[in-house]
Parts: structure tokens; C-alpha cells; sequence
């Protein structure tokens, strides 16, 4: 089965309740017993056919009532009102999933677990990202606010650093592992302080992570 031709790369800020270290990078299950993640990204480089995505920005809020993979999710896709309509239908074609092969993106991945896939919105989104000081935030008015900052230790205050490789990974090939506070009182409630973040940059097309 051939793809359309897209790829997307710029750099992600994703936020989730789970403690630090996030148990589903490792095949674990989920510190509370449920999933709830608000996940924001620039695309600094990309395209979808001959759509030129380069500027987009977008965001999803997810939320399971158990790990991932046993399904019964629901997910909320926000797109920034700067985006052309092309550019909307276009990213969401790719959040969908269904522009991947079977397995290679986390978007297809997650696609199959929804039992529930809320209307897209179109809002502002204002996000910042600091790749060197490992901090980055995301704002939605009425829909979500997350920020990541380094993960302190809890005797000295100091930054803790902390990344992590998956050669094989579905979302990023290495990501710093932050601490996040985020909180939606959308149709996707989340609340949380001092869960796992992380921040990467993302490179990916129809196979997967490409860098």
C-alpha cells in the first residue's frame, strides 16, 4: 500500500501524568492506572504532498482509563488559527494516522486505541520551546496550558538531566526527560503537577521517525 508523501520535523513539548520517566517508554503500565497526556508541536520543516507546513503549529489532548494499549481513549486535535485550510486538513490527515504504515508513527499507533475522536478545533496556540535550557510551555485559551522544565532534585534544587534513545521508537529517536504541569478544563479534563514531559524534536514521514 503506497502513502501520500509528507514529513514533518520541529520540536515537541508533551506532558503526562504519569511520574517521571513515563512507564510506557519501557512497555510498562501507567504509574495511576490511566493514561492523560496534552502533547503541543512547531513544525519547522515540512509537507504534506505540495502543502508547505513549515510554521504550523498543533496540539492533541488525550486521555485512556487505563494503559494505552487497551483502548477506550479519546483524543482532541487543535490546530492554530495561523494554518491555511490546507494546512489544517493536511496535519490532521497526518494526526489521524491513517497516512502512516501500520505501526511506524505514534499518530497511527494511538489511532487504533480512540474509542472516541472529539471534532478538531481551530484555536491559537502560543507555544515556546528552549532546546538548551530544556524548558518549553503551550497555552490554548479554554482548552489547555502545559509547561516542562528540568526535572529538579529534591535535595540540592539542582537540574536534573536526564534523555533517553528508543532506536526503534514510534514518536522520537531521543527525547529529554523533563517535569511537567499541565491542565485542561476541556471536553478532555487534565490536571497534573510535577508529572513526566518530554521534549524532542520530532522528524517523521509516512515510515516513521526518520532522525
Amino acid at each position: 500500500m503506497s502513502y501520500p508523501d509528507w514529513m514533518i520535523r520541529g520540536p515537541e513539548v508533551s506532558t503526562c501524568n504519569c511520574n517521571w520517566g513515563c512507564p510506557c517508554q519501557f512497555n510498562s503500565l501507567p504509574t495511576h492506572g490511566n493514561c492523560r497526556a496534552a502533547v503541543a508541536m512547531r513544525i519547522d520543516e515540512g509537507h504534506f504532498g505540495d502543502v508547505d507546513l513549515a510554521g504550523v503549529l498543533w496540539a492533541g489532548l488525550f486521555a485512556w482509563p487505563a494503559a494505552i494499549h487497551e483502548g477506550n481513549g479519546e483524543c482532541l486535535a487543535i490546530i492554530d488559527t495561523n494554518a491555511s485550510d490546507a494546512q489544517r486538513d493536511a496535519v490532521l490527515q497526518i494526526m489521524s494516522g491513517q497516512t502512516s504504515e501500520p505501526g511506524a508513527t505514534i499518530f497511527n499507533v494511538f489511532a487504533a486505541t480512540y474509542e472516541t475522536v472529539h471534532d478538531p478545533v481551530v484555536a491559537p496556540i502560543d507555544f515556546e520551546v528552549d532546546m538548551q535550557a530544556w524548558t518549553g510551555r503551550f497555552s490554548i485559551p479554554g482548552y489547555v496550558d502545559g509547561t516542562a522544565m528540568p526535572i529538579a532534585n529534591p535535595v540540592t534544587g539542582i537540574a536534573h538531566r536526564a534523555r533517553v534513545a528508543l532506536p526503534e521508537g514510534f514518536e522520537y529517536r531521543e527525547a529529554e526527560f523533563v517535569s511537567s504541569h499541565t491542565r485542561s478544563d476541556s471536553v478532555i479534563p487534565l490536571e497534573w503537577a510535577d508529572g513526566h514531559g518530554h521534549i524532542a524534536m520530532l522528524h517523521m514521514g509516512p515510515a516513521g521517525p526518520i532522525s
